[in-house]
């Protein structure tokens, strides 16, 4: 999803995680929190749904009986060491599944995120974002995937303990999300979009 900028409407500078909280849900759009500002999301392109769809689809079919299960945008995750409140458009958790407070709102412990770029956000999501998510201690991977062209970026946790890059660029690649044990191609990623058409 997109991100604007702060929200006018409110009148306040900053605000309290708990004013945040009690706004966000009587709210009917979705709003990531940080450092005491509110910004608000907004929809996304035809593209960009249709991908997020298929990564969902096959997910949840390549982890149905596993221990591990996708979530779309609607899985608000918190990461308390920097305060963000915030809406990836997938999360994959494994095992229990945590939340502040056990308030089973505001998830803390996702195994994978996949962010899937729009041209507004994708500086960030590469950028300030993939900065803010590595202070989650349970991420192992972060997935980002282009919705103009044909392109997945995977960082994973390797051995040493430091971030790594595969990049996949042609329809013909699959990514391998080692955290989760699944394998999906590209083309499942990019089905029913013009992408595929363009490269066809």
């Amino acid at each position: 999803m997109d991100i604007k900028e702060p929200i006018p409407a409110y009148s306040k500078d900053r605000y309290t995680i708990e004013e945040y909280l009690e706004m966000e849900n009587a709210a009917t759009e979705k709003h990531e929190y940080y450092k005491g500002e509110i910004f608000a999301m907004s929809g996304a392109k035809l593209h960009h749904n249709i991908i997020t769809t298929n990564l969902l689809v096959a997910l949840g079919n390549k982890l149905s009986g596993k221990p591990c299960r996708p979530f779309g945008s609607d899985m608000r995750i918190h990461i308390p060491k920097n305060t963000l409140f915030t809406y990836p458009d997938i999360s994959v958790i494994c095992g229990e599944v945590e939340s502040r407070n056990n308030d089973d709102m505001n998830f803390l412990n996702p195994t994978v995120i996949i962010e899937v770029l729009s041209p507004s956000t994708k500086n960030y999501d590469r950028g300030e974002k993939f900065r803010l998510y590595r202070d989650i201690a349970t991420l192992k991977e972060y997935i980002l995937v282009d919705s103009e062209t044909i392109g997945v970026e995977a960082f994973h946790i390797n051995s040493s303990g430091h971030w790594e890059l595969s990049e996949y660029r042609d329809i013909s690649y699959s990514l391998n999300i080692r955290a989760i044990d699944v394998v999906l191609s590209l083309s499942e990623i990019y089905a029913s979009t013009r992408l595929i058409d363009q490269v066809s």
